[in-house]
């Protein structure tokens, strides 16, 4: 008879999980025999992925990120499924909404910080302690190809994916001290539901700006658990993009002016 403790199942907690990047991310994940805890502001689609997950492999609740008291409430119940330890969160949730700055309304601007940059400090925040409790865990953030070089029409996502680049950076050398690591994945054009069909229809089929599945950045998260690196890019031309952005992006500036549908 072995003496040996059984070993501890792995966990992840995904925001934003009832869709696209966050939805991709609970089932690869679940089928690689995780504990996934599903957190989402939308009920019913989440109902969804508690079903492809299987409802003993995972924790599932509707939860805001923006609603400081429920979301603490729901990490830390979520804890009390995994005896306290999160190998993995992955700070997902966000929204989008295009439309010139000088034209946007401001409740909506605050609206897209709240969920982006707010959201997430508070979803890392809630889930810190998990993470501190838990040897080589890992903190993933989703930025955006946004956050390399500003897109125009979306100018306040931009800015929170920025932040949230930003955010990571620092973390990643605060974390430390905790043996926490802090990353981020910066995906480029996806498929989801922020990717209008008549948006997909005209975009390319090759190079960094080809439309990608959601479970390509689903497959990037699980590369980021198994490396250590800070900066995750989907697809990883844009890697070479944002080293050429930081050095001139003066070009890129006047490339975009001449070109406005860029």
């Amino acid at each position: 008879m072995s003496d040996q403790a059984p070993q501890r199942r792995k966990s992840i907690l995904v925001t934003g999980a009832a869709s696209g990047i966050g939805r991709a991310t609970a089932t690869l994940f679940s089928g690689n025999g995780w504990f996934v805890g599903c957190l989402d502001r939308d009920a019913r689609p989440l109902e969804n992925v508690a079903h492809e997950v299987g409802i003993d492999n995972g924790f599932f609740r509707a939860a805001d990120v923006t609603d400081r008291a429920g979301l603490l409430a729901a990490v830390d119940d979520f804890g009390r499924q995994t005896d306290g330890h999160l190998d993995m969160l992955f700070s997902n949730a966000g929204i989008d909404a295009k439309g010139m700055f000088a034209d946007m309304d401001w409740s909506l601007i605050q609206k897209i910080v709240d969920v982006n940059l707010m959201g997430s400090m508070s979803t890392i925040q809630a889930a810190l302690p998990l993470l501190r409790a838990t040897p080589g865990s890992l903190c993933l953030s989703t930025a955006s190809a946004s956050a390399i070089f500003g897109t125009a029409g979306l100018a306040v996502y931009s800015a929170t994916k920025h932040a949230v680049k930003g955010l990571t950076e620092a973390l990643s050398v605060e974390f430390a001290a905790y043996g926490v690591r802090a990353a981020d994945v910066l995906p480029g054009i996806i498929d989801t539901g922020m990717l209008p069909p008549e948006a997909k229809a005209m975009l390319p089929t090759e190079g960094q700006w080809r439309v990608l599945p959601a479970l390509a950045v689903a497959q990037c998260a699980w590369d980021a658990y198994h490396s250590n690196k800070v900066h995750y890019y989907v697809p990883e031309e844009l890697a070479g993009y944002d080293v050429a952005i930081t050095s001139g992006p003066e070009a890129e500036r006047d490339v975009r002016i001449a070109n406005p549908m860029i």
